[in-house]
């Protein structure tokens, strides 16, 4: 038999105040006093009293909720990103519907207006883009958009991203100093700013050195792909004696194929980087030279600027670039260690 639902009208008579102050009590962000808290929360408990959060948000227009859309969640820099993302807008109050989605337009398209359905404060897009015309959907609803870890020439939109194209030059400069000249790139998903960027760096700072590719294949952020552009990289007799590879998760599934399958030595035949530096970059078994994204600063950022713009619609997008770091480790010959050494220091809060 059903159980009869408790209101906060019977909440504030137990408790002994107004309806009002227990809406304030279990309003996030509300202003009440600690005693008035401290007898609404024991009245709840004893009734077994929550609040309506759909019927909350119907009076306020608020739902407190953000949606997330990503994909490539197979890539460890993604589920560290959601849950720091989570945690972040818990602590402000807020909580996350995350949707999973293919990297295409079309795809994106559909699923943020399902989620808009939901009456959501704001999105995040992490790992994809949006079309013109859904940015303007939005725009209109007065729902904010961040894009996270892309970028795209929309002026509706906000973005927070590492600064991809100074990633890429540094990688670049790196295989340059340890002498390297026939270089290999392979990357990512096209359509993506975040492959289009590294890549238009890498090109640019072997271009500073008077190099140009020497072989690129495309391996669409997924290992599978990544292991056969590899193989067909380095099939060739005249192969690279380098190559960067435009994510870490990538970079994985190329060394283990140029290994196990080709039996080629890492640096010493080929050296090689990625772009991420996600926790498994650092194991001995890879011990990948890559260029570092400062997750925790990128996640701070997202969170400001999204909820700056629920709270001021009219404040002007922004559009932010954050400087990463290159780690230099062992799958370049710069890298390799006496055996005394120690790797580098993660990044602290990382």
């Amino acid at each position: 038999m059903a159980t009869e639902r408790v209101t906060s009208i019977q909440v504030a008579r137990l408790a002994g105040v107004s309806q009002s102050a227990v809406s304030r009590v279990f309003t996030p962000g509300a202003s009440v006093s600690e005693r008035t808290r401290a007898k609404v929360q024991s009245a709840a408990a004893q009734l077994g009293y929550r609040p309506n959060v759909l019927a909350r948000a119907m009076i306020t227009g608020k739902t407190r909720i953000i949606g997330l859309v990503v994909a490539y969640l197979d890539n460890y820099f993604y589920p560290d990103a959601i849950e720091r993302l989570s945690v972040a807008l818990q602590e402000r109050g807020y909580h996350i519907l995350v949707f999973m989605a293919t990297p295409t337009v079309g795809d994106v398209q559909t699923i943020v207006q399902d989620i808009l359905d939901y009456q959501v404060d704001g999105l995040i897009l992490a790992s994809v883009s949006m079309s013109s015309g859904l940015a303007a959907r939005c725009d209109e609803a007065g729902i904010p958009v961040v894009l996270f870890n892309r970028d795209q020439d929309d002026p509706r939109l906000c973005a927070v991203t590492t600064d991809n194209h100074a990633g890429g030059r540094a990688v670049a400069a790196h295989f340059v100093e340890c002498g390297h000249r026939r270089i290999g790139y392979i990357a990512g998903f096209e359509n993506a700013s975040t492959q289009r960027d590294r890549e238009r760096g890498f090109r640019d700072g072997l271009a500073a050195a008077g190099l140009e590719l020497a072989a690129r294949e495309v391996g669409d952020f997924a290992r599978d792909k990544a292991r056969a552009a590899a193989l067909a990289m380095f099939s060739d007799t005249a192969r690279p004696d380098a190559v960067f590879v435009c994510t870490d998760q990538m970079a994985f599934a190329v060394m283990d194929a140029l290994r196990s399958e080709l039996g080629l030595r890492i640096p010493d035949d080929v050296a090689v980087a990625g772009f991420d530096d996600v926790p498994i970059a650092g194991w001995p078994a890879y011990d990948l030279t890559t260029f570092r994204q400062p997750i925790r600063r990128m996640v701070a950022q997202t969170v400001e600027t999204l909820l700056d713009r629920i709270a001021e619609k009219e404040a002007p997008p922004r559009r932010i670039r954050l400087p990463g770091e290159l780690i230099v480790r062992s799958s370049t010959r710069a890298g390799r260690r006496d055996a005394n050494d120690t790797h580098p220091a993660r990044e602290e809060s990382r």
